[in-house]
């Protein structure tokens, strides 16, 4: 169990952040694989690995949040709203598609798209997706100009990144690549709005915490311990990656992903 829960704890913190699909690789992995570990589709794991990319992004951003609290106490007490208090409210605002559509129809689409060549197709399209945004944007706007609608259409596609492959982080950074805002600026407003996503998978799942050994204990605290690290370091990298960077390695590592998928599927249908 401890071996797996380091290996799955960094496979989290890697792609819940990078732009190439959390959900996607792990249904892949243990397609391809075959691991049938007893952390595989465990609850209780499932509820760490959420609280490490948790910690992973408020670790990261903690000083932004704080001074979004600041904002939003100034305004409270009479300021006007400047461009952070703003960005509490547009942060707000988009996360409710993914609220509403992630509550009804997760387990839905997580059921239907455990299909590989689905999860590869989802991939292909998220690239696609990627490559058109990032060719194509303007890349004019800094984060203190983030507008409601523009931030709106973010949250949208964060609702989309529900199906396994698109990318939450891959598809999100799109989108605002698509408004014209710079690199590191689409990508530090996609973590932002991460968040309370994610805080609020980790909230739905703590029901299912159930730490009923000293070996599960064990389990989840590296699976915690694992995905905040590699998850911070990941958050760390791409940001200042993408302040020289196109995404295209993530674009061509997705595409290679999926053909690696169709092959991998053509040669087990003919064994």
């Amino acid at each position: 169990m401890i071996f797996e829960a380091i290996i799955l704890g960094i496979l989290q913190g890697l792609t819940e952040f990078l732009p190439i699909s959390s959900s996607g690789h792990l249904i892949l992995a243990q397609w391809a694989t075959g691991w049938t570990g007893e952390l595989m589709n465990n609850l209780t794991f499932d509820v760490a690995l959420h609280v490490g990319t948790l910690v992973a992004v408020l670790w990261y951003f903690w000083s932004d949040w704080m001074r979004f609290g600041k904002a939003c106490i100034n305004v409270v007490r009479g300021s006007a709203p400047d461009y952070e208090a703003r960005l509490v409210w547009y942060i707000v605002l988009a996360t409710i598609p993914a609220a509403v559509i992630g509550m009804r129809y997760e387990h839905v689409v997580e059921t239907l798209f455990r299909n590989p060549l689905l999860v590869a197709g989802a991939l292909v399209v998220g690239s696609i997706a990627m490559w058109l945004a990032d060719r194509y944007s303007k890349q004019e706007h800094r984060l203190a100009s983030m507008t409601f609608h523009h931030a709106f259409f973010v949250g949208i596609a964060q609702a989309v990144a529900l199906v396994p492959g698109i990318s939450r982080s891959g598809i999100t950074i799109s989108a605002g690549l698509a408004g014209g805002y710079k690199r590191e600026d689409a990508a530090r407003f996609s973590f932002l709005l991460s968040t309370p996503v994610i805080a609020g998978a980790a909230v739905l799942k703590l029901k299912h915490l159930s730490l009923h050994s000293n070996e599960a204990a064990a389990g989840f605290i590296l699976g915690t311990l694992c995905s905040a690290i590699v998850g911070y370091l990941a958050i760390r990298f791409l940001i200042r990656y993408l302040e020289r960077h196109s995404m295209n390695v993530f674009v061509w590592y997705r595409l290679a992903l999926a053909a690696a998928v169709v092959l991998l599927w053509a040669v087990r249908g003919r064994s």
